[in-house]
């Protein structure tokens, strides 16, 4: 779901494109969320303005880009724009080629891509560690829809979880991980499954990667048996398997919480989804697999 303009998004788009000589005609809004994603349809490509305060990492998503590339990683590839990334207002702007049609990617995508990205060696540009819990307490803060009871046990778990994290020292294979590996993040094109959104890439465990699917079966349902067993085939282990599974399970499960409720509060058509997925983690919807809906 699409929202709706703020009366400014259209001009941050059209200096944006001013300050990379491009032509900003008639640019179409693709995505309005946490970051904007518009479409500019006579040039084929793609504006994605991040949020304030994120040069960084925006810099980091383009040298994240031209490493896939070098690689030959089938992912998207940035547009050919000098200086990426431009700033608008604070805000970090990069500029991407166009990708053909698309759908979610499959399971057997899914695995196909990462496997493909973790058999790499790690790049020479500096990666931080993954945070598993990034954005939570910020989006927590947001989710004014919830009770004061229920943020505050969804504090508590995430307070436990972290302290769970940071007392278990990586002592295992590190890469460079997607960060964000859904199948919206990792599609299929008529040129085959294609890697996108690389806001996230960071140096971690693989597993990090592989716990959003088998989340995606285990517990909210979105995946079935059928489809994880071709998953795990295709990467060649099933990361249910790993000692660490429940921890990151866990940390991946509260990540998508925190996301519905901190935009339920400005989608009031979302609140019962985030109401529904604090209840199941709070014991009053039975055991996993829970149903789910997607949002956004």
């Amino acid at each position: 779901m699409t929202s709706v303009p703020s009366p400014t998004a259209d001009q941050t788009v059209v200096q944006a494109c001013s300050l990379a000589g491009l032509h900003a005609e008639k640019p179409e809004p693709v995505r309005l969320a946490e970051n904007q994603i518009w479409r500019l349809p006579r040039q084929r490509t793609i504006v994605r303005i991040a949020r304030s305060g994120q040069s960084a990492a925006a810099r980091r998503e383009v040298c994240v880009a031209a490493w896939l590339a070098e690689h030959d990683v089938p992912a998207v590839r940035l547009a050919d724009v000098p200086g990426q990334p431009v700033e608008v207002s604070g805000r970090p702007v990069t500029f991407w080629i166009e990708l053909p049609a698309h759908q979610h990617g499959s399971a057997a995508d899914v695995a196909q891509l990462l496997r493909q990205l973790h058999a790499l060696p790690r790049p020479d540009f500096e990666l931080p560690l993954v945070d598993p819990f990034v954005r939570v307490p910020e989006r927590l803060q947001a989710a004014t829809t919830l009770s004061t009871a229920d943020r505050t046990w969804l504090r508590s778990l995430h307070q436990d979880l972290a302290e769970a994290w940071n007392a278990q020292p990586l002592t295992g294979r590190l890469c460079a991980v997607h960060g964000d590996a859904w199948p919206g993040n990792l599609v299929r094109t008529v040129d085959g499954p294609k890697m996108l959104d690389l806001e996230r890439f960071s140096l971690g465990p693989p597993e990090w990667d592989l716990v959003s699917t088998a989340v995606r079966r285990w517990t909210t349902g979105a995946v079935t048996a059928a489809e994880y067993d071709e998953f795990c085939s295709a990467y060649g282990s099933d990361v249910t398997r790993w000692d660490g599974y429940e921890l990151l399970a866990r940390a991946r499960e509260l990540r998508m919480v925190t996301y519905a409720a901190q935009h339920a509060a400005s989608n009031p058509e979302w609140a019962q989804q985030a109401q529904f997925r604090v209840d199941c983690l709070r014991g009053r919807h039975g055991p996993r697999p829970w149903n789910w809906s997607g949002i956004m």
